[in-house]
């Protein structure tokens, strides 16, 4: 220590002695001021311009340091603030961290600590101090120290977070597990920080080994390669930290550490009963599960991969499919029968999968790897059985058929029920017999209308048991049942075609299935086409003679008669004659239908057209008749009348006008027609019988204008059957009270007997004269008049 205070003072006295000259540039001008030793109080000398100093320094002293937790109920001293100066009297000043309130200075110089320190809080305390002689001048300007907080072992190791860790069982020696750390709030540059692990636990022991261990890190690793997650799947390790490097003297911490042995595939799966025993129904469906073998493995399910296999006699008939937990469920891959066989009895295997297994097995030469199962077959009463699957039968067309084929269904059980057949079908041509099953045609087939009937069969077990169906084709075979026919489009012959010219190529159809080959030839002679037959199914029309005109008023055509071999069929032609170019293309023809013939949907639909028309016009004629016959018996009911009114009559404000049936007016006609009496003889009508008082002077009224109006209006209900004969006349029955002549009515003075005088009508003017001569006719010379 002293060797080294004294290598700091050679070099600080060093400094000093370079600091004594400085050289001032000022204005671009060099001035050389030779430096001399200054004194106490001539430390700064003032310039009318600045000037650079290197001042020496006198300060003693860098660092001081303190004890940090050290109590200080009294300030005490740490050091002193020493300089190479001297002076009579001295003033210190510090500034920086703590200054004059953790840290304080006398006039001597000795620096004072006024509290405790906490290194954790603040380890290093940086300062400045001034040194002042009596008169205040300073004498040695800033210099910096630092205090420094020497640390002491007051705080424990903390482990800041839980720790867990995880290894696969049967890892190899030295396998990291988890590494632990702990802080400590102390220095860590001194042994007060610096940490040392153990695991003080005894639950880390495996077979009175220790299983883990720690190093100075704190990185817990395995010890033991034998770790076995079946035998103990998880470890609690306590971790103690100690600081001091592990000395007595030391603090502590401890934390607990949660170790998980993981799963592998270290053990193989076995059977838990050495026998299994099935009992599975007879009509079980294939690729079902019908049992289920239990597997027991050690390991985790997703390191359980067992191999199951059966006796090689049978696995054609069963095979095994893991099930979610690893286990062998026997899956049925034929159908069984009890009839035939009600018993299997065969061995199963189980082996791990050997290529996944990561260690060689801990229970290999122990594990039960080979069972027996016994499958028991149990009866059930199953439904008709058909010899075939589907069924397919041929039936020729045109025919009833009696005997198209027979569907035969047996019941598989024991014991044997009788069948009973039927077909779904309500509107199948077929008909079945229920006992035997034997399909015969209920009407002739058409392979034109359908060429195949597909049906179900039903086959039930009498009375009333299961039941089963099965699929029926009915293949409609063709015959020779359709004539051809005519197969042409339009044919023309120009105005030039002179004899042997081609004019047309005529080929045929036929509906039926079979292919045929058709003849053409001319049905009846033409004395202007002949038919050239090829043999093949067609035909040429050839010009017999030309050439042909189109002034010609007559059509041409031709009967073509068509035969397949067996059917045949005659076809009117029609043959347009045109006018054509060189090249024998038309550019005028003459119009003309293509054929002469009619389908009979098309008469059919003539026909009904016509009917319908008919049936109208006997309906109108109905309703005329109808009418006609009304009127008649109208007329002769005497209750026909016509609404006849007149307005030109003068009258004083009229109120009113009153119908009435003035069937006693039709007296004014000659005869009376329209009411004579069943006998006809000519009576007197009611008008007639309506008299005025006789007066000799007056003379015999004659017919009138009213009269006459009636004779036209009955002429006319007489010869216009159409019309309606109305007779009705419509007077004034009552003049109202503004009329000074009263009521005119002839029925109303009629009808009271009254012998008033009516030739004072004849004043009134010419417009109440026939109104006068009317009712001033006697009764006897009216009827005698008429």
């Amino acid at each position: 220590m002293m060797a080294w205070l004294q290598v700091w003072m050679k070099g600080l006295m060093a400094s000093l002695a370079l600091s004594y000259f400085a050289v001032i540039a000022q204005d671009n001008q060099l001035q050389g001021v030779t430096a001399e030793r200054q004194h106490s109080g001539d430390i700064v000398k003032k310039e009318s311009h600045p000037v650079l100093h290197r001042q020496k320094r006198a300060w003693v002293w860098n660092n001081l340091y303190v004890e940090e937790e050290k109590p200080a109920p009294i300030p005490y001293k740490i050091g002193q603030l020493e300089s190479t100066l001297t002076a009579g009297v001295k003033k210190f000043e510090i500034d920086g961290d703590g200054a004059n309130t953790i840290f304080t200075v006398d006039q001597k110089g000795d620096l004072f600590v006024t509290r405790s320190l906490d290194r954790e809080k603040q380890a290093r305390y940086n300062l400045t101090a001034k040194m002042y002689d009596g008169n205040g001048k300073l004498i040695e300007n800033s210099g910096d120290f630092a205090v420094h907080v020497t640390d002491i072992n007051d705080h424990s190791p903390v482990f800041p977070k839980q720790y867990n860790g995880s290894i696969v069982e049967r890892s190899e020696i030295g396998t990291k597990v988890v590494e632990v750390i702990a802080t400590d709030a102390d220095d860590p540059t001194t042994a007060n920080a610096e940490l040392k692990y153990t695991l003080i636990d005894g639950h880390t022991l495996y077979e009175n080994v220790p299983a883990f261990e720690i190093d100075s890190t704190g990185m817990i690793s395995c010890k033991i390669n034998t770790l076995d997650r079946e035998t103990k799947s998880q470890y609690v390790v306590v971790v103690q930290a100690q600081d001091m490097r592990g000395m007595k003297s030391g603090s502590t911490a401890t934390t607990s550490v949660t170790i998980t042995i993981t799963d592998t595939n270290d053990n193989v799966a076995y059977f838990t009963d050495r026998t299994y025993e099935l009992h599975v129904p007879e009509n079980r469906k294939l690729n079902e599960k019908i049992g289920t073998l239990k597997l027991e493995d050690r390991d985790e399910i997703q390191n359980k991969e067992p191999l199951l296999t059966i006796q090689s006699d049978y696995n054609k008939i069963f095979n095994f499919v893991l099930s979610p937990n690893k286990d062998g469920n026997l899956i049925l891959r034929q159908p069984l029968d009890y009839e035939t066989r009600n018993t299997y009895t065969f061995d199963v295997y189980v082996r791990e999968n050997f290529m996944k297994l990561s260690f060689p097995a801990d229970n290999l030469n122990s594990a039960s790897t080979t069972a027996q199962v016994t499958i028991r077959v149990l009866d059930v009463d199953e439904p008709p059985v058909f010899t075939l699957p589907i069924y397919n039968f041929t039936v020729v067309e045109e025919q009833v058929v009696n005997k198209i084929g027979i569907v035969t269904a047996t019941d598989p059980d024991k014991i044997k029920k009788s069948i009973r057949y039927s077909i779904i079908d309500e509107d199948c041509p077929i008909s079945i017999n229920p006992s035997t099953g034997q399909l015969s045609a209920l009407r002739k087939l058409d392979r034109e209308q359908k060429a195949k009937h597909t049906f179900e069969v039903e086959a039930q077990e009498e009375p009333s048991g299961l039941s089963s169906r099965v699929k029926v084709n009915i293949i409609v075979d063709d015959i020779n049942d359709h004539p051809p026919e005519l197969d042409v489009g339009d044919i023309f012959v120009c105005e030039k075609d002179n004899t042997n010219t081609v004019i047309g190529i005529l080929k045929a159809a036929d509906k039926d299935d079979q292919r045929a080959t058709f003849t053409f030839k001319l049905a009846s002679p033409s004395s202007n086409f002949s038919i050239r037959d090829y043999g093949n199914s067609t035909a040429a029309i050839v010009v017999k003679r030309g050439p042909f005109s189109l002034e010609d008023p007559n059509d041409y055509s031709m009967d073509v008669h068509i035969s397949d071999g067996e059917l045949n069929s005659v076809t009117k032609l029609a043959i347009k004659s045109c006018q054509c170019d060189a090249r024998r293309t038309p550019t005028h023809c003459k119009a003309g239908a293509r054929r002469m013939g009619v389908s009979v949907h098309a008469l059919i639909a003539i026909l009904l057209c016509i009917l319908t028309i008919l049936v109208i016009v006997i309906l109108f004629v109905m309703r005329k008749r109808y009418q006609k016959d009304s009127l008649a018996s109208m007329k002769n009911s005497g209750e026909i009348h016509e609404q006849l009114v007149t307005y030109d009559e003068e009258g004083g404000g009229e109120m009113d006008t009153n119908g009435y049936d003035v069937s006693i007016l039709t007296s004014a006609c000659n005869d009376g027609s329209l009411l004579r009496h069943p006998d006809h003889h000519p009576h007197p009508s009611l008008y007639a019988m309506v008299q005025k008082p006789h007066h000799h002077t007056q003379p015999t009224a004659c017919k009138g204008d009213m009269a006459a109006m009636i004779e036209v209006k009955k002429d006319e209900a007489d010869h216009d059957r159409d019309g309606f004969p109305y007779d009705t006349l419509h007077i004034y029955g009552y003049e109202g009270p503004e009329s000074l002549a009263g009521s005119l009515s002839s029925l109303e003075s009629s009808s009271t007997g009254s012998n008033l005088d009516y030739d004072f009508l004849n004043e009134w003017g010419p417009r109440f004269r026939a109104l006068a001569e009317l009712y001033g006719v006697d009764g006897s010379d009216y009827y005698n008049h008429y």
